[in-house]
């Protein structure tokens, strides 16, 4: 009987995603990390060891050949990475490519596309702010997927068997996909610490906000899971009390200006929404 090959994997940029996708691969069996690059050997060596897998390595000319090529690095790296990396002589021999960017497309990959290169960008929508979290997480995250016929089959089957859920996008999409994800996490930890500076500048104790914090999110994740973001929307701007938003509005640009302009245009959102509850 024939033993399936288990494919090689190099991961470029082996940061918090990298290390949760490495992890996951490796324990269960989809992937055999070789090469690890990051921007240090010291950086490179961690991920190895929280992997329990691959191999630190120095720099890009000195990866071994591999199957699949993960970038996991910041999006202005990507193309200037890709082209550092066809430079090599590890990527004489054509392989699949792919970078982790939620808003730009596998074109950044075009460095290596030009060599034969199946290339394709995946992004899974979770937050990676810890490893460990992100591990015990995972399981049944949606990641979008956009690029080339065969990476993208390889990617699905590979991103399948640790639990996400795969589906394509357009690439003309890939900017405002990534926009939402912005604004369902990124802008929420933003929104969090405004409230809770407005009510320690407000004379609440210190308690108090931690209770509010903690209370008004859970409640309103509550809501919005049960009543939709229509039904669970609130406050003066849900109700078209224009003249209190006005006010509220203006004091807040007082407290802080930047503040005072999300205020506005968040009120004006909150009061399209409420039109179509």
């Amino acid at each position: 009987m024939s033993l399936t090959r288990v494919k090689s994997l190099n991961i470029i940029g082996c940061g918090r995603v990298g290390r949760t996708l490495g992890r996951l691969w490796q324990a269960k069996g989809c992937y055999r990390i070789e090469g690890v690059v990051t921007h240090s050997v010291q950086t490179a060596q961690e991920a190895v060891d929280f992997m329990g897998a691959g191999r630190a390595i120095a720099a890009l000319a000195d990866l071994p050949v591999a199957d699949v090529w993960m970038l996991a690095v910041p999006d202005d790296q990507i193309a200037q990475i890709a082209l550092a990396l066809a430079q090599t002589a590890s990527v004489a021999q054509p392989a699949i490519a792919f970078h982790c960017s939620g808003a730009l497309a596998s074109s950044e990959l075009d460095g290596l596309r030009s060599l034969g290169w199946q290339v394709a960008s995946a992004h899974c929508l979770l937050s990676f702010a810890d490893p460990n979290s992100a591990l015990e997480q995972f399981a049944g995250t949606p990641c979008a997927l956009e690029g080339d016929t065969a990476a993208l089959a390889e990617l699905k089957t590979s991103f399948q068997h640790i639990g996400a859920r795969c589906f394509p996008l357009d690439v003309q999409h890939k900017l405002l996909y990534h926009a939402g994800a912005v604004f369902a996490t990124n802008f929420l930890p933003v929104l969090l610490d405004l409230a809770q500076r407005l009510w320690r500048d407000s004379g609440v104790p210190a308690d108090v906000v931690a209770q509010l914090n903690a209370t008004l999110l859970q409640n309103s994740v509550a809501n919005i899971l049960a009543f939709g973001t229509a039904g669970a929307l609130t406050g003066p701007a849900a109700r078209g009390d224009l003249a209190l938003v006005a006010q509220q509005g203006r004091a807040v640009t007082v407290w802080n200006t930047s503040a005072g302009a999300a205020y506005q245009a968040l009120s004006e959102l909150a009061a399209q929404l409420a039109k179509h509850e």
